[in-house]
């Protein structure tokens, strides 16, 4: 249970002083972090002062920023009382949750819900998805926005820059409506293009061929159930990796579809994985505009879908920013800087 009593500061009307006690001191250590690291991260990204007495804590500062850093220490703390672990990575998205004003959910199609059935535990409001091995929770209001969209509509394209979660999310969605009986099997693929590489003859069959394009996707999965059940649920069907040509003339009904880097698809390609939805399936489409690996002059099917279906009743388009990289903070530098390159020197369209 947490406690706190604040007060203006003398002389500044905009300025505040917060006071928190928390009452478990077995989980202090957990929300400070080593040599108080977690607090210095939030007092650095807010500009507010924090200090740390036993198992009290006083913000001082600016009175938004000061909100903003108790509502962060709070957030944590639930967490922590319900078991969950705090790291950087937690840390990081609390702050980046409290800077940036959540987005206003994408319209529902005719027909849904008007709210999304949440899969998970938490405060009212909070977007979780429950998978066997972890619970998966938004690291930023898009990403919010984006679970949101996967909970709501039948189809959704996830577009955006490397690191902002758009398949691990997806992957966890899948494997909550599998587990949970929404759907009867997982179906996920990806267009089988070389990333500016010559691979050359790969011994094997056509798995042992096929199975680099697809790690990431398995990366994913084992993210979210136990090594021995993606195996058991790989051997009976009810998981099913495989390249996008092998999605041809079939019908995917009760399915989670997903379909991972799909700017290296060709419109042709794109047209006959969308039409491959039957009944009781759901399809998400996930890709990166700016990494097309396709030969020069080919057209994406990602980027003709982003114009043809816009505005199409029961498809959600969330667009994934730089500022959205949950990744290492290094790694969202490096996004924003090739964007801003890219604005200087743009690259022939594709």
């Amino acid at each position: 249970m947490i406690t706190n009593a604040s007060r203006p500061t003398a002389g500044s009307g905009p300025e505040a002083s917060v006071s928190l006690s928390f009452d478990d001191n077995r989980l202090l250590p957990f929300l400070y972090g080593e040599h108080d690291r977690h607090l210095a991260r939030i007092e650095h990204q807010l500009g507010v002062s924090i200090g740390s007495r036993g198992n009290t804590v006083t913000l001082s500062g600016n009175a938004e920023s000061v909100a903003m850093a108790q509502g962060i220490l709070e957030s944590l703390w639930q967490k922590l009382l319900r078991g969950a672990e705090i790291g950087p990575g937690e840390i990081d998205a609390a702050i980046r949750m409290s800077l940036n004003m959540p987005e206003p959910a994408p319209r529902p199609p005719a027909g849904a819900p008007a709210r999304p059935a949440v899969n998970g535990t938490g405060a009212p409001g909070e977007l979780a998805i429950r998978t066997r091995r972890r619970t998966v929770e938004p690291r930023s209001p898009r990403q919010a926005t984006y679970v949101e969209a996967l909970q709501r509509y039948r189809m959704v394209f996830g577009i955006g820059p490397a690191g902002t979660g758009k398949t691990y999310l997806a992957v966890a969605q899948a494997v909550s409506a599998l587990v949970s009986g929404a759907v009867e099997r997982i179906i996920l693929s990806r267009p089988a293009v070389e990333a500016g590489e010559r691979l050359g003859f790969l011994p094997g069959d056509m798995k042992d061929k096929v199975d680099p394009y697809l790690r990431p996707l398995y990366d994913a999965l084992h993210d979210m159930l136990p090594a021995d059940q993606v195996a058991k649920r790989m051997e009976s069907g009810e998981i099913e990796v495989a390249p996008l040509a092998f999605m041809r003339g079939r019908t995917l009904a009760h399915s989670f579809v997903i379909l991972d880097e799909a700017q290296n698809t060709t419109a042709m390609q794109m047209k006959m994985f969308l039409t491959r939805l039957g009944e009781g399936s759901r399809m998400v489409i996930t890709g990166d505009t700016s990494q097309i690996d396709l030969p020069r002059g080919t057209v994406s099917g990602l980027k003709e879908a982003m114009r043809i279906l816009d505005g199409v009743d029961g498809i959600s388009f969330i667009h994934f920013q730089h500022g959205d990289v949950v990744r290492d903070e290094l790694v969202a530098r490096i996004v924003r800087a090739y964007d801003e390159s890219d604005r200087e020197i743009p690259n022939a369209d594709v």
